[in-house]
């Protein structure tokens, strides 16, 4: 069994696209995730790629476009026309109620799978606490304590540690995984992470000084 580390946002498209995949190999090999939700949009300027919002219409008609309805086809997720009508509200509860269910040893697996879907599929707001709780019932989990502690100073705190180490450690996009130091960026890598955590990969990450 080994730990895969999970950097990603409750909506990002990529790791929802990725996130039934990633659910099966996880379980398959009897491995444990580590969520570390983080603020995307930092990470991604810091990575120096800027806001998606910023780029050309060309770029962004073929990511939230045919990139998308591509793998959505491939692994067969639906998702909606376009971008969802609620995709660039603050995404603090929604992050901070996944590190709380991981804080409170909930099963923080289903949960970020329902979210990242509903969001994707449904066009759910997951800003609104009132759509997060029912989401959370409808996956059995009881909402209150998870929502009552998303947005307190300890899980910010942890929400903000994420963000940060996703930037020391060139996490630069969402979904991006870590098996033994080694990174993975993207879903569609999904099926390395699964190599890697019976091979790994020759090499190191990250690479020496000054390579």
């Amino acid at each position: 069994m080994a730990d895969i580390e999970y950097f990603y946002s409750a909506h990002s498209a990529f790791a929802y696209l990725g996130s039934a995949r990633f659910m099966e190999i996880v379980q398959a090999g009897g491995h444990r995730i580590v969520h570390k939700p983080f603020e995307l949009g930092p990470a991604i300027e810091a990575g120096g790629a800027g806001s998606t919002r910023a780029r050309s219409s060309a770029h962004r008609a073929y990511y939230f476009g045919r990139e998308i309805q591509r793998w959505s086809e491939e692994r067969n997720a639906p998702v909606v026309d376009g971008i969802p009508t609620h995709h660039y509200n603050d995404m603090a509860l929604a992050n901070g109620m996944l590190i709380a269910c991981d804080r409170q040893g909930v099963d923080t697996d289903r949960l970020a799978h329902c979210l990242l879907e509903a969001h994707w599929k449904d066009d759910a707001d997951l800003a609104a606490r009132e759509t997060l709780a029912w989401l959370a019932q409808t996956v059995d989990i009881d909402p209150g304590p998870l929502l009552d502690a998303a947005l307190s100073d300890e899980i910010q705190a942890i929400y903000q540690a994420n963000t940060q180490e996703a930037v020391d450690r060139s996490v630069f996009g969402s979904p991006t995984y870590f098996v033994a130091g080694d990174m993975f960026y993207g879903q569609d890598h999904l099926e390395m992470v699964e190599r890697a955590l019976v091979k790994p990969y020759a090499g190191i990450w990250p690479p020496p000084a000054g390579e």
